[in-house]
C-alpha cells in the first residue's frame, strides 16, 4: 500500500473510548499537539455495556480522576438519570457513588469535549500500523486508507475492537461492540513490534423494550435524594433524578432453560478462546457455577431519557438468540419481553500488563503506551484512569517533565496500576475496595484532599476550583478544632437522641468530638445541641465527621503507609542481574527479571517473591551502596 504524509503530531491516541478520551484530553491540555483516532465518530465515549458511571470501588476511581482534572465525572453529572450511593450500611471506606447516565447524551458530551479542545484533532480512521524509527522509538501511525501521521508517542486504547469477535450461540463474526467493524490489521503490526498479545472476553446483556415489561412484578429502586454529584466542581442543586431502576430475580424455570441449552453456549462449547471476567460472569456461567442458588438478582435500568431501550444488568449471555428469548421470558414480569438488541460475548486482543512501566509505557518500546482493556482490565472507570495516566506521562516525557506517578497509599489509581504492572492479571481486572490495604485512607469523600493539589500542580485543575478547595479545607480544620474544644452539657433532649441511636446516655458534659466517635452518633444528629455550629457544605461536613470518628484507625493506616514508603524508597537498578544474586529462589529470579521492579516495595508485591527473597535483595542492594531514594541507574 502506498502511504502519504497526513500530518505531524506529538501524541497519537488509538481509540476514543473511555481510556482514549482521557488520554487525549490530558495530553492536549498539557500542551501537546494530539490526534485521537476512532473507527467511528459515533463510537466516541460509547457505553457498549451498562450506561452507568461509578459503583463499588469504581466510584472512588471516578472521584480521583476528577480531583486530578479528568473529564469522566463531569460528563456523568451532565448526563445523569439517577444517583445512588452504594454500601451506606457499611463504613465510609466502601461508600461508592453510582450514576445511571443517558447513553446517547454521554457520547455527545464527550464528543463535543474532544472537538472543542484547542490542541486536539479528532479523526475517524482505522489505524493498521504503528511504526518505529531506526532508534527503536515510535515514529508514526498509518491508517487503512494509507494516511501516515508522524508522532512522538502512541497510546493504545483499543478497548474490545482489537481483533474483536462476537459470539451468539453457534453464530460468530469478527466485529466490534454494537455491530461496528473491528480493528483487524493492527494486531499483526503490534506483533511485528514485539508486542505479545493474548485473548480476553467480555459480554453484555440484551436490551429490551420498555413497554414489554410488567413493572408491577419488580421492586422499585429510586435514586437518592438529594442526588450527590460525581464531580467536585458540580453544584449539587443542578442535579435531578429522572428515571428509576428496578430489581428482579431469575427462577428455577430460567435455570432449567439454561441447563438444557448449555451445550449451545460458545463459552461451554469451547468455541471462545478468551478468558472472561471473574467478577461479572454471564447468567449461564452463574447458573452453572452456583447451582445451589435458587435465584440470581438482576436490575432493569434505563438506557436514556428519550429511548424505550432498557438494560438487563446481571443477565449477560452468549446463548443462541431463541434461547435468550426463552430464558428472559421465563422470568416473572418479562413473560412478554421484546428483545431489541441480542446479548453477545466479545473476544479481543490485549496484553499482559507486566510488560509496562508504572507510567504505562512499554518497557522495551520507548514512547508506546497502553491503557484500558488493552491492558487487561474491565470497566469504563478502570479504563479512564489508565488513559489519564498514560496521557499525562506521554506528554511529560515529550515535554521533558518528570513522570506522573501515584502509589498504593495515595489512590486507587495507584493501586490499580501497581497491581497491573507488578502482579499482572489472568482474567479481566476489576477494581474492588478489597484490593487496597489502605482503603480507610482512600475514601471517595477525600479524593480531593489526596489528589487535587497534584491535579493543580499538573495544570489540569483551574485556580478558581483549587482556591475553593483550599477554603473548604480551612473550614474543615477549623470545625474539627472547634469540636475538640466544645463540651456538650448533659440534657434530657441529648440523652433521648443518644438512646434513639443505640448509645448510652450522659451523666455529665462530654466533648463533642468524643461524642461523635460513638457508633450511631452523627454530625448532623448533634446539630440540635450545637447552636453555634457554622454553616458548612455537605462535603465539608462529611469529611469532618469521618476524620474525627475514625481518627484512631486512620493513624494506624498512616503508620503502615510510612513503612511501605520506606521500602518504596529503596530503589532497584533497572539493569540489575538477578541471576548473580546468591540466595534468591529460581521463581523469584524469573519473576524479578521479567517484571524488573522499580523498588524493594514493588518487588515485595510480586507473586512468587517471598519475604526471604526480599531480605536477600535488601542485603544485595546495601552491598552495592545504592541510594535509598529515586531510581538507581
Amino acid at each position: 500500500m502506498t502511504c502519504y504524509d497526513a500530518g505531524k503530531f506529538d501524541v497519537a491516541v488509538i481509540g476514543a473510548g473511555h481510556a482514549g478520551i482521557e488520554a487525549a484530553l490530558a495530553a492536549a491540555r498539557l500542551g501537546c499537539r494530539t490526534i485521537i483516532f476512532t473507527i467511528s465518530l459515533d463510537a466516541i465515549g460509547n457505553m457498549p455495556c451498562n450506561p452507568n458511571i461509578g459503583g463499588t470501588a469504581k466510584g472512588h476511581l471516578v472521584r480521583e480522576l476528577d480531583a486530578l482534572g479528568g473529564e469522566m465525572a463531569k460528563a456523568a453529572d451532565a448526563t445523569m438519570l439517577q444517583s445512588r450511593m452504594l454500601n451506606l450500611g457499611k463504613g465510609p471506606a466502601v461508600h461508592s457513588l453510582r450514576l445511571q447516565c443517558d447513553r446517547v447524551r454521554y457520547h455527545m458530551y464527550m464528543k463535543e469535549a474532544l472537538e472543542k479542545e484547542p490542541l486536539l484533532t479528532v479523526k475517524q480512521a482505522e489505524i493498521v500500523s504503528v511504526e518505529k524509527n531506526e532508534a527503536g522509538e515510535i515514529a508514526a501511525v498509518v491508517t487503512a486508507m494509507g494516511a501516515r501521521y508522524e508522532t512522538g508517542a502512541v497510546i493504545l486504547a483499543t478497548g474490545t475492537f482489537l481483533a474483536g469477535k462476537i459470539f451468539v450461540g453457534e453464530y460468530s463474526e469478527y466485529s466490534g461492540p454494537d455491530g461496528m467493524h473491528p480493528s483487524l490489521g493492527l494486531s499483526d503490526s503490534l506483533r511485528a513490534l514485539g508486542v505479545e498479545l493474548r485473548r480476553f472476553k467480555t459480554g453484555t446483556p440484551a436490551r429490551v423494550h420498555r413497554r414489554s415489561i410488567d413493572y408491577s412484578r419488580f421492586e422499585l429502586q429510586p435514586g437518592d435524594e438529594p442526588p450527590i454529584p460525581a464531580s467536585f466542581s458540580t453544584d449539587p442543586s443542578t442535579l435531578k433524578n429522572v428515571l428509576p431502576c428496578y430489581i428482579g430475580f431469575t427462577n428455577g424455570t430460567t435455570h432449567e432453560v439454561i441447563k438444557e441449552n448449555i451445550g449451545r453456549s460458545p463459552l461451554y462449547g469451547g468455541v471462545i478462546e478468551g478468558i472472561g471476567p471473574r467478577y461479572c460472569p454471564s447468567i449461564e456461567d452463574k447458573v452453572m457455577r452456583f447451582s445451589d442458588k435458587p435465584r440470581h438478582q438482576f436490575f432493569i435500568e434505563p438506557m436514556g431519557e428519550h429511548t424505550e431501550e432498557m438494560y438487563l444488568q446481571g443477565l449477560s449471555s452468549s446463548l443462541p438468540e431463541e434461547v435468550q428469548t426463552a430464558l428472559y421470558r421465563s422470568i416473572d414480569g418479562l413473560e412478554k419481553v421484546e428483545i431489541m438488541r441480542t446479548a453477545y460475548a466479545i473476544e479481543y486482543d490485549c496484553i499482559d500488563p507486566t510488560v509496562l512501566r508504572p507510567t504505562l509505557e512499554f518497557k522495551d518500546i520507548p514512547n508506546l503506551y497502553g491503557a484500558g482493556q488493552f491492558n487487561g482490565t474491565s470497566g469504563y472507570e478502570e479504563a479512564a484512569v489508565q488513559g489519564f495516566v498514560a496521557g499525562v506521562n506521554a506528554a511529560h516525557k515529550l515535554l521533558g517533565k518528570p513522570p506522573f506517578l501515584t502509589d498504593r497509599s495515595t489512590s486507587y489509581i495507584g493501586t490499580l496500576i501497581d497491581d497491573l504492572v507488578t502482579k499482572g492479571c489472568l482474567d479481566p481486572y476489576r477494581m474492588m475496595t478489597s484490593r487496597s490495604e489502605y482503603r480507610l485512607l482512600l475514601r471517595q469523600d477525600n479524593a480531593d484532599v489526596r489528589l487535587m493539589p497534584e491535579g493543580y500542580r499538573l495544570g489540569l485543575i483551574p485556580k478558581e476550583q483549587y482556591d475553593r478547595f483550599l477554603r473548604e479545607q480551612e473550614q474543615k480544620e477549623a470545625e474539627k478544632c472547634r469540636l475538640s474544644r466544645l463540651t456538650l452539657p448533659e440534657s434530657e433532649e441529648l440523652n433521648d437522641y443518644l438512646l434513639s441511636v443505640g448509645s448510652s446516655p450522659l451523666s455529665r458534659g462530654v466533648r463533642a468530638e468524643e461524642l461523635l466517635r460513638r457508633p450511631g452518633v452523627t454530625y448532623a444528629g448533634l446539630a440540635a445541641f450545637d447552636p453555634d455550629r457554622p454553616a458548612l457544605g455537605a462535603h465539608v461536613a462529611e469529611q469532618v465527621e469521618i476524620e474525627l470518628k475514625y481518627e484512631g484507625y486512620i493513624r494506624k493506616q498512616e503508620a503502615q503507609v510510612k513503612e511501605m514508603r520506606r521500602l518504596e524508597a529503596m530503589a532497584l537498578p533497572e539493569d540489575m542481574n538477578y541471576n548473580e544474586i546468591r540466595g534468591l529462589r529460581l521463581e523469584a529470579i524469573e519473576k524479578l527479571g521479567r517484571i524488573r521492579p522499580a523498588s524493594i516495595g514493588q518487588a515485595s508485591r510480586i507473586s512468587g517473591v517471598s519475604p526471604a527473597d526480599i531480605s536477600v535483595l535488601i542485603i544485595a542492594l546495601q552491598g552495592r551502596g545504592a541510594p535509598t531514594g529515586g531510581r538507581v541507574h
